[in-house]
């Protein structure tokens, strides 16, 4: 169906549905569709110092050139271009990831935002010269907009308006493969449609038939907020049926402890060429933002014999939208059960430490800020100057999923940092008969000083305490 003349924020149930599943299906936008890109920084939301801080950092400012302004704080001028210049280049990759051609970028700081367009009158004017000068199809907004704002937009503009939520819910809805996947982004995209829906008035109300029933009926968007609201509540219901085999699938895993480590990280990290180098599981490696979504779970073996099961999930991103998070709640549960999480960070990024943070902030959201992490600095195969990598946390590993270097100590560190089903040193004395408990402790440990008298095998196995205390009937009691 052929959407002609109505705008996003004013389609029917039908017309929404319909878009979704384009989504889910891999439509999105439309590729190489011309794009004017909007990036906005609000300087009126410093923050006040109290007079002591004020005190300190004056201070602090005499060496590091930082200037004030009354009460706020103003950055150094390189550090804060540095910052919105790698904001910019990460809005300008997602439209791209997304499938659209950057026609022009407009910048604009202000105070504060306006109520009405985000943006005011005047840069309104100028995105209009742009898009007539440039034939684009559509503007990107480096920011949320309110329904308001959005509808604002759509009335003013000649083309469809998009913010930095859909844009990144358009990029997850391309790379769902799976059916929880797809699901998710459905969810997702629903529970954003649906605040942003504006009805027809009375002039679309459901008149009703006969005696009694004449008189304005259920408006338009009334009917499609009840219909959207039905569809959450079923896709929700899909999810939960979904969560409940996880859970299922995970009980049988549990039964036989086998630790879940997680990659966690901030997208285009390098997460995925690593899991590769670990596991050799094959899985895409791009460099497009979020090309990973569906979670992979591989089987990896450590040092000492272990086993364990790596998960690779989802990048982060900074202002990462909330109702993704919600959404992409099943997926997380990898990392919600996760016994390590393995942070891995680009070491050759110049903005490593606030992504570090972005990664953090939403650790915390998913309450698992308290687990045990590995840092990892991947892609020193393109730090030139080592000394400028960054400081990772004491036992940081760096290491280069590229050029594999650096993968043994990031699997000792593993194993040193797994605290469930710990590793025991047991001594062992087996009668030659018993070749299949040989055989299990050979494949399980790290067997050492084997030998043979008579009918016997005396031998020392290094290992997890689920294997070996299963043969503690075995066991070498030396006085």
């Amino acid at each position: 169906m052929k959407l002609v003349g109505l705008k996003p924020a004013r389609r029917s149930l039908v017309e929404a549905q319909e878009a979704a599943l384009r989504h889910v299906r891999g439509g999105g936008l439309p590729q190489a569709e011309r794009a004017v890109l909007v990036a906005v920084e609000f300087t009126g939301e410093r923050r006040k110092l109290t007079a002591a801080a004020r005190l300190a950092k004056t201070a602090a400012a005499v060496s590091a050139g930082t200037a004030f302004e009354g009460d706020d704080l103003v950055a150094p001028k390189a550090a804060a271009d540095l910052d919105f210049d790698a904001s910019l280049a990460e809005f300008e990759e997602l439209a791209r990831s997304a499938g659209a051609e950057v026609a022009a970028t407009l910048i604009q700081r202000r105070p504060r935002p306006d109520p009405a367009t985000l943006i005011g009158q005047g840069k309104l004017e100028e995105i209009e010269g742009v898009i007539a000068s440039t034939g684009a199809d559509l503007v990107l907004f480096d920011h949320d907009l309110t329904p308001s704002q959005l509808r604002n937009l759509e009335a003013r503009l000649p083309c469809r308006v998009i913010d930095r939520t859909q844009l990144i819910l358009d990029i997850f809805a391309r790379h769902a493969r799976t059916r929880e996947g797809q699901l998710q982004v459905e969810l997702a995209q629903l529970e954003y449609q649906l605040p942003r829906l504006a009805g027809r008035g009375k002039a679309m109300s459901q008149l009703g038939g006969g005696i009694g029933t004449r008189g304005p009926g259920e408006t338009q968007l009334e009917t499609d907020r009840r219909k959207i609201n039905l569809r959450i509540d079923h896709v929700k219901e899909q999810l939960e049926s979904v969560r409940r085999i996880r859970r299922q699938q995970r009980q049988r895993r549990e039964a036989v402890p086998v630790p879940v480590v997680a990659l966690v990280g901030y997208t285009n990290a390098g997460k995925s060429t690593l899991f590769n180098a670990l596991t050799e599981a094959g899985v895409l490696e791009s460099s497009r933002m979020f090309a990973t979504l569906d979670p992979k779970l591989r089987q990896l073996t450590l040092p000492s014999r272990r086993k364990i099961l790596l998960s690779d999930t989802v990048g982060f991103i900074r202002n990462l939208p909330h109702t993704l998070v919600t959404s992409f709640r099943a997926t997380l549960e990898e990392v919600e059960r996760a016994e390590l999480l393995l942070h891995v960070r680009d070491a050759s990024s110049p903005m490593v430490d606030e992504q570090k943070a972005q990664v953090e902030k939403v650790l915390a959201e998913l309450d698992v800020s308290k687990k045990p992490v590995i840092e990892v600095l991947n892609k020193i195969d393109l730090v030139h100057d080592h000394e400028g990598m960054p400081m990772g946390a004491p036992g940081s590993i760096a290491v280069s999923g590229l050029k594999k270097l650096g993968l043994d100590h990031l699997l000792a560190a593993i194993d040193d940092a797994l605290v469930v089903d710990p590793l025991i040193e047991m001594q062992f004395r087996l009668p030659q008969s018993e070749g299949a408990v040989l055989a299990a402790l050979e494949a399980g440990a790290v067997v050492n000083g084997k030998r043979f008298e008579g009918n016997l095998a005396y031998l020392t196995a290094k290992g997890p305490a689920s294997l070996l205390n299963r043969y503690r009937r075995f066991r070498d009691r030396v006085d």
